[in-house]
C-alpha cells in the first residue's frame, strides 16, 4: 500500500509529544528523487519566536495544526501539537504570522529502515533543500543516504522559525 500525505505527515494529525529526537542534514543531489513514496504542500507561519518556545501554525495538506517547539539548539527538544480547523489556520496564517511564511513540499523516502523528510523550500527560502530523521532514541543508529550532506542540527539557521526572520535568499 502507497502511504498517502496524511498516513506519513505525523505533523498532519493530532499528538502531543514530550520530546522530538530529530537530525538535519543538507541534500547534497537529488537522487533521492528516484525513491520518494509521497509527498505533502507544507505552509506555515509563526505567532512567537524567541524565549523559550516557539508557537507555529502549520498547513499540510488539506490538516492544520498549532504546534509549540522549544527553542532549544540540538536533536532533542520538548514539542507538544494540537489538530486545527483548516479556516482557523488559514486566518491565524494570514493575520499574525511574523515574518514570512514558510512554503515547501516535504518528500518521504525510506533509507535501510528510516522514513527521511526532505523538504524542498519555496518562495525566499528557495535553493534550500533540507533532510531530517526523526529518531527513538539520541543514540539509534542509522545510515546516513548518499545524497545528505553535511549534519546542520545544532545551527540553528537551519530552523524554519529563523528562515522566517532571515530567508535563505538573503544569505
Amino acid at each position: 500500500m502507497r502511504p498517502t500525505c496524511a498516513s506519513l505527515c505525523r505533523r498532519g494529525r493530532c499528538r502531543r509529544v514530550a520530546r522530538e529526537i530529530e537530525r538535519k542534514f543538507l541534500v547534497a543531489d537529488d537522487r533521492w528523487r528516484a525513491a520518494v513514496e509521497s509527498s505533502c504542500r507544507y505552509r506555515q507561519g509563526y505567532l512567537t519566536e524567541g524565549g523559550a518556545c516557539s508557537i507555529r501554525v502549520r498547513i499540510a495538506g488539506d490538516k492544520a495544526n498549532l504546534n509549540i517547539k522549544g527553542s532549544t539548539l540540538g536533536v532533542v527538544r520538548t514539542e507538544y501539537e494540537y489538530a486545527l480547523p483548516l479556516e482557523d489556520a488559514e486566518a491565524m496564517l494570514d493575520d499574525f504570522s511574523l515574518g514570512i511564511l514558510i512554503e515547501k513540499t516535504r518528500y518521504f523516502v525510506r533509507h535501510e529502515g528510516h522514513l527521511w523528510e526532505i523538504d524542498v523550500f519555496e518562495g525566499a527560502n528557495a535553493g534550500l533543500v533540507v533532510a531530517e530523521i526523526e529518531l527513538d532514541a539520541v543514540d539509534e543508529a542509522f545510515s546516513l543516504p548518499p545524497w545528505a550532506g553535511r549534519e546542520v542540527s545544532d545551527d540553528e539557521r537551519y530552523y524554519n522559525v529563523y528562515l522566517a526572520r532571515h530567508p535563505y535568499s538573503q544569505w
